[in-house]
């Protein structure tokens, strides 16, 4: 186990995301643009608040995940870093007559994860707001303090000018954080059965197979690809879903590859050694 695997489980652990896409959604219809194509509520979002969301094709694919927060002014858009281009031409296909503006913020500003239980303890220490409700966010000098997790752990995002990155990494670990590295998260991120973008969820992917329904509001108005997600809903059920599994032995599986879980096929996405289990581990799509 590395020092940074640890510090997620048990402690707090830093991740440079700097890398993650950014864009700022601005203009008087940005709201009505988002809430008219993305998954989730937006219209009903006050400053400060937040929530994930899939932007879904007419057949009701994901075609891209992403975290809306919203701001007196301007929504942010945080999302994988190869979405960062496909995000953006997807909301240019549906500006119309809309008044609304994106600049893609991704060079200008930096992001910061910090995760672990002892996370919230590292920004109290560092005087930092501590957001308590999920994707709700803050002010914090020139950034921003948001409750959101990459991993699944209890976790914050950081958004700051991106010449502040580094100064807020050595705060943090003057307060007891330690480095995670990119296969820590990942290994953690699998252990909690948290789905990554281009891994786990593609662009064939519908909504009710990823079991992320926090994604999806059932009651707002009509939105892309919202025909197909009630459809199924209506119908009950998908042929498969994603689910995080036991494998025997220590040995990871390899994408694509199918294995029995509980005498029913699967189709492995993503798969590790995980530490806290003792053997490998994997996120597969079940045969319902």
């Amino acid at each position: 186990m590395s020092e940074g695997y640890d510090a997620l489980r048990g402690g707090a652990a830093w991740m440079d995301l700097s890398a993650r896409g950014r864009i700022v959604v601005r203009g008087r219809d940005r709201a009505r643009l988002l809430h008219s194509i993305a998954s989730n509520e937006v219209k009903k979002l006050a400053p400060g608040a937040g929530c994930y969301a899939f932007l879904l094709n007419p057949q009701g694919r994901i075609q891209a995940d992403l975290l809306l927060f919203c701001f007196e002014g301007h929504f942010l858009i945080e999302t994988e870093p190869e979405l960062r281009e496909k995000v953006q031409q997807h909301l240019r296909r549906y500006i119309v007559a809309d008044q609304v503006e994106l600049e893609d913020a991704t060079a200008r500003t930096g992001e910061i994860g910090l995760e672990g239980p002892g996370a919230a303890a590292v920004l109290a220490a560092v005087n930092a707001p501590v957001p308590l409700a999920e994707y709700a966010h803050g002010p914090w000098g020139a950034g921003t303090v948001a409750n959101a997790s990459l991993t699944g752990q209890p976790g914050f995002r950081v958004f700051c000018p991106a010449e502040e990155t580094t100064g807020l990494i050595r705060q943090f670990e003057s307060a007891g954080a330690k480095a995670a590295s990119p296969d820590d998260g990942r290994v953690v991120r699998i252990e909690n059965g948290k789905p990554r973008y281009g891994e786990d969820i593609v662009e064939t992917s519908l909504p009710q197979e990823t079991q992320q329904m926090h994604a999806v509001s059932f009651i707002k108005g009509c939105y892309l690809g919202q025909e197909i997600v009630e459809r199924i809903r209506a119908r009950g059920h998908v042929n498969r879903k994603l689910r995080r599994v036991d494998l025997p032995g220590v040995e990871p599986a390899a994408p694509g590859s199918v294995v029995q879980v509980d005498g029913k096929q699967a189709e492995v996405t993503s798969s590790v050694y995980s530490p806290r289990a003792g053997n490998a581990i994997a996120l597969a799509y079940v045969r319902e």
